[in-house]
């Protein structure tokens, strides 16, 4: 009896402590041989960590998880059986339906099927044919014979376009390049003879691109050169192109890309047009409007804002020659006006002289003629005011005495 039944309290069942399952006690781990207790106490003591990433022996030894394949209407997720067997082929690369022997894997005791795997490698090459036709009207060669370039076309058919060995098997010296040269300059010649228009072939590789013997001649005689360098030629080869490189570095570096929308493009505008005053400056500004300029460029590259300084500069050129041009006829008027005023036989002829009516002298009382007045200088550009009429005058106030 324990408490619970005191009080009627309802039994759990929790088990004891004794019922409870033991746990088998881990064995403590042995500080490995070579590692002081300090470094050990820091690791955890789980160990050192390992240089580089390990797996455990226990993950070897299990075996790879098959998907499960369904077969008829069953399911297994069993590994399935697999075998190597030694299994004859044929492959389509042959014409002589050679049967050969090889080991196969077979899964399930189901052998492959289907074409050897590396007869897709087995591929041809298209040499063209001629006719002796085309030959006499297209492919006629001084330095080339007609038996020569049927060796040439015969042999590429054979070993497949390798110059290499058709250079071997080619009954006359002829050089690598030669035999590239003529036989490509064949085939071009066919491609563009039997197409309909240029066009048709104009995308074609052999049309596209010609072969340049003498380039591909200079291409092996650099690699020959290149391959026979010694160490010390190379590393003086590797400190120019270093310093060439760092040179092309440092310029694209100091290299003006684009000027910045900021007070940058105003200060260069400020030294163009330092000599000018502000008046002059903003008739600049308003010629540019009336051209349809912008004030600032919206692309204010380095060559957009040279070529806008530029027209700055000779819109500021023209304003100053069409200031100097008024300036100097204003001088000519002024010399023309002072010239026929200061001149004694050639009275100055004003604008009242023009629509004035003839009036003749009158003669004094002596019977001698009233002396005209003298013409007094006036300022240039103002006009004299006809006298008032005599019959306009108003009469002399009376006096009381009178």
């Amino acid at each position: 009896m324990d408490a619970k039944d005191i009080l009627g309290l309802q039994k759990t069942s929790f088990p004891s402590a004794q019922e409870k399952k033991s746990r088998p006690p881990k064995e403590p781990q042995r500080k490995p041989d070579g590692v002081s207790r300090e470094v050990y106490a820091l690791t955890g003591g789980v160990g050192m960590a390992p240089l580089m990433p390990t797996i455990e022996a226990s993950h070897l030894k299990r075996r790879p998880a098959v998907e499960k394949e369904k077969v008829g209407e069953q399911l297994f997720g069993l590994q399935l059986p697999v075998a190597w067997q030694w299994l004859p082929f044929t492959s389509s690369a042959r014409t002589d339906n050679l049967q050969l022997y090889h080991w196969v894997r077979v899964v399930n005791n189901v052998p492959p099927t289907g074409d050897y795997d590396f007869a897709k490698y087995n591929t041809k090459v298209d040499v063209l044919k001629y006719t002796d036709e085309e030959y006499e009207k297209y492919l006629t060669e001084p330095t080339w014979s007609r038996e020569e370039t049927d060796q040439l076309f015969e042999l590429c058919q054979r070993f497949d376009l390798r110059f290499i060995v058709i250079a071997d098997r080619f009954p006359t010296a002829r050089s690598v390049e030669d035999l590239k040269s003529r036989y490509y300059s064949v085939t071009r010649a066919l491609l563009i003879a039997r197409a309909r228009s240029f066009d048709e072939v104009a995308g074609n590789p052999l049309v596209k691109e010609t072969f340049n013997a003498a380039h591909e001649t200079e291409r092996k005689r650099a690699l020959s050169a290149l391959f026979s360098q010694t160490k010390q030629q190379e590393r003086k080869d590797a400190e120019v192109l270093a310093e060439a490189k760092r040179i092309m570095e440092s310029r694209a570096a100091n290299k003006l890309k684009v000027y910045l929308r900021t007070h940058a493009l105003d200060q260069m505008v400020q030294a163009v047009t330092a000599s000018a005053g502000i008046r002059m400056i903003k008739r600049v500004d308003q010629t540019l409007q009336d051209l349809g300029v912008n004030l600032k460029p919206k692309v204010p590259t380095k060559a957009v804002c040279a070529e806008h300084l530029e027209l700055r500069n000779e819109i500021l050129t023209l304003l100053n020659i069409q200031k100097q041009l008024q300036n100097k006829e204003a001088e000519v008027l002024a010399n023309r006006e002072s010239s026929f005023t200061e001149a004694p036989t050639t009275p100055k002829r004003s604008n009242r002289d023009i629509d004035r009516p003839f009036v003749p002298d009158m003669a004094g009382f002596g019977g001698e003629r009233a002396v005209k007045r003298d013409h007094k200088r006036k300022a240039t550009g103002r006009f004299d005011a006809p006298p008032s009429p005599t019959q306009g005058k108003r009469p002399r106030k009376m006096k009381a005495s009178d």
